[in-house]
């Protein structure tokens, strides 16, 4: 993993810890389970890292990443809590965890948060993606160049949720 630079402002003082559990291994991925990499905020000094240049699934980074995404948008004014978000055929369709939402529901962009945060709701991640760039691929895209932009070299995404995808990678 590579320092991640731009929001430092948000975390002045602060040290930053990542980790990062594997739930199942696959030859081309790191041979432990576990990596951490943790950074001073202000100056970026990588303080630790345990097979921080591993690859491996993104897994909930990616939600990470998809939230980050929403904040951008939200600061930009393009999107508030009341943005309604529409579920499609395919955002419905997508494996647990979800909110089981039908294809046409609307859901508040505020309340779609809140359930993407503590019910990691993949169903809620397509549907965002979605809105903010009219495909689940064109939004994943997005992330990989949002990733590039933070220093993150070795990162791509191919959807909104993390599901594994053989090609969706990061260390």
């Amino acid at each position: 993993m590579h320092a991640m630079t731009g929001r430092r402002g948000m975390l002045a003082g602060a040290v930053v810890l990542f980790t990062f559990t594997v739930a199942a291994a696959s030859p081309v991925r790191a041979d432990g389970r576990h990596a951490a990499f943790m950074i001073d905020a202000n100056s970026g000094r990588v303080l630790y890292a345990k097979s921080a240049d591993e690859p491996r699934y993104p897994a909930s980074l990616t939600k990470m990443m998809t939230l980050y995404l929403v904040f951008e948008q939200i600061e930009a004014g393009k999107l508030d809590a009341n943005t309604p978000i529409k579920i499609s055929a395919q955002a419905a369709a997508v494996p647990p965890s979800k909110l089981d939402l039908d294809p046409g529901d609307t859901i508040p962009l505020g309340a779609a948060i809140r359930a993407l945060v503590p019910k990691s709701a993949n169903d809620i991640a397509v549907a965002i993606a979605e809105h903010i760039s009219g495909t689940e691929v064109a939004f994943a895209r997005a992330m990989t160049a949002k990733a590039r932009q933070l220093g993150m070299r070795s990162t791509v995404f191919r959807n909104a949720h993390g599901l594994p995808d053989t090609e969706q990678v990061t260390t």
